[in-house]
């Protein structure tokens, strides 16, 4: 930590992604539906994680109490693993789905992995992704102005992550029964 810096975080941590390069802060977990029969994605989860957290590795976690409702798992590269490819197949009955690393295809087992998850209908699910998830992260920062967390340490944003998870999920209900767009809801969750 620089010296005299004052009002830091000392709970917050540090990870890089490929989009903002080195973040500080806090994280979160998202889960969102995948659009089927017509039906928009909604929010399925949205918990607090620190920042440095892996979230391949918190996947088996989040998605375990769906099994037997989820057939399909979507994930970016962060879940390229044999060891979790194999763990929800066996373990959840879920396919999981996710960008290869380039040049990780030496094994028979990982090349069957690929094979596998490259089929036509999974290429389909995967590239939905980008107009499901991601903009799901993109409804929750521009709702909240997740660029920077409100409050300092662990405690007060995970519970401020869950409300703010509850109160879109709410929200996108409402606006679903009413035949409205889930994703224009930001008054609805702010009553501005």
């Amino acid at each position: 930590m620089p010296k005299g810096l004052r009002g830091l975080d000392r709970e917050a941590t540090w990870s890089f992604s490929r989009a903002d390069g080195w973040v500080y802060g806090h994280g979160t977990f998202c889960l969102c539906s995948h659009p089927q029969n017509g039906q928009p994605p909604v929010l399925g989860r949205l918990v607090w994680m620190p920042n440095s957290a892996h979230e391949g590795k918190r996947l088996p976690l989040e998605v375990a109490p769906f099994q037997g409702r989820l057939k399909i798992v979507c994930m970016d590269s962060k879940a390229d693993d044999l060891a979790l490819y194999e763990h929800l197949k066996q373990h959840l009955k879920m396919q999981l789905l996710t960008a290869p690393r380039a040049g990780m295809n030496k094994s028979p087992e990982r090349r069957r992995m690929i094979r596998q998850m490259s089929g036509r209908f999974h290429h389909m699910i995967y590239r939905q992704r980008s107009k499901t998830v991601e903009p799901m992260q993109a409804l929750m920062k521009d709702i909240f102005g997740l660029d920077t967390c409100w409050m300092q340490g662990d405690r007060s944003n995970r519970w401020l992550f869950a409300a703010m998870g509850v109160a879109v999920q709410i929200a996108q209900r409402l606006a679903y029964r009413q035949r409205r767009s889930t994703w224009h809801i930001k008054h609805d969750v702010l009553g501005l």
